[in-house]
């Protein structure tokens, strides 16, 4: 267990406000990237062939900083403009077991975007 704990969320965006949900995610991502150290990831993806639906991948230093997250500001007017975009949203909380590539579970880089000894 590494303490590291992470959500997917899956949105299904009412039609026509795919524009409007972008434009808020990017607004959200922007702040979580600027006052949020405790967010070791937070990413916004479209899915292929569902042009209506997205998709949250955040993964957070330990529960502490997600519970944060929720505190801020501009999560808190995210979540009050999110309503008027979204049909429906499914929650997975998660619990990193291992990971490569952009973070490993130690919180440090991973193996990979490491610098060699």
């Amino acid at each position: 267990m590494s303490g590291r704990f992470g959500l997917v969320v899956r949105f299904v965006l009412k039609p026509g406000h795919e524009d409007l949900f972008d434009h808020s995610a990017r607004e959200l991502i922007s702040a979580v990237r600027e006052h949020e150290p405790g967010a070791l990831l937070f990413a916004c993806h479209s899915v292929e062939g569902r042009s209506g639906d997205r998709i949250f991948y955040e993964l957070y230093r330990d529960r502490d900083a997600f519970d944060a997250h929720g505190n801020h500001e501009h999560t808190q007017r995210f979540l009050a403009e999110r309503d008027r975009h979204v049909a429906d949203i499914r929650v997975d909380f998660l619990e990193l077991i291992d990971a490569a590539g952009v973070v490993a579970a130690d919180g440090g880089p991973a193996a990979d975007q490491r610098p060699p000894d």
